[in-house]
């Protein structure tokens, strides 16, 4: 039996700085964790795990940020800047020719708004999947869920920590083979950014 040749995706999960309430005068919600875990289609497997820490340029990390994610002002410090993490994304991980998904708009629109905001090349092609919508609509769900009790519905595991990029791209990579093994899974072209 032949093998088939691997059909890789990207699948992106953003962490960005966060507040109880609204941001401090003078700070904005940055990238400050980009996950990606590469899926093979064909293969129905999830080969690799990524994780690019992002220094942040005009905000600090919360406490409350910290709690949620578990990502430090130290650690963020230690970053790339956000421009150096399109770059690997891009040089390293192939962002600009491999289709790729997130759960939701949200990474896609906070990837391009602050491209826009920073003059960071955006890093990503335009075959762009809303993995959340595709899993609502092949589930017959009125409303869609997030990631953690989409994993529920499907009866797969939450792994690791939820709101960390890297495990949180890792979830989502499950729950687009579960969408892929029901042969429902599609990439299509995303709205240019």
């Amino acid at each position: 039996m032949q093998k088939s040749e691997p059909e890789l995706l990207n699948v992106v999960d953003v962490e960005a700085t966060c507040w109880a309430g609204s941001p401090p005068p003078g700070q904005v919600g940055e990238i400050i964790e980009i996950g990606l875990a590469v899926v093979d289609l064909a293969a129905g497997e999830r080969i690799a795990r990524h994780r690019i820490v992002v220094r942040p340029a005009r905000s600090a990390v919360s406490a409350f940020c910290t709690e949620l994610t578990g990502i430090t002002q130290a650690e963020a410090d230690g970053g790339a800047d956000f421009a150096e993490a399109c770059r690997i994304l891009a040089a390293e991980h192939r962002a600009g020719a491999l289709p790729w998904a997130s759960w939701g708009d949200y990474d896609r629109r906070r990837f391009a708004r602050q491209c826009a905001a920073t003059g960071a090349p955006y890093p990503f092609g335009r075959r762009h999947t809303n993995a959340k919508a595709l899993f609502a609509e092949v589930h017959g769900l009125r409303r869609r869920p997030g990631m953690a009790r989409a994993l529920g519905i499907a009866g797969l595991p939450l792994e690791g920590r939820h709101h960390r990029g890297e495990d949180d791209a890792w979830n989502i990579a499950a729950l687009v083979l579960s969408l892929n093994a029901r042969g429902a899974w599609r990439t299509g072209p995303a709205p240019v950014p």
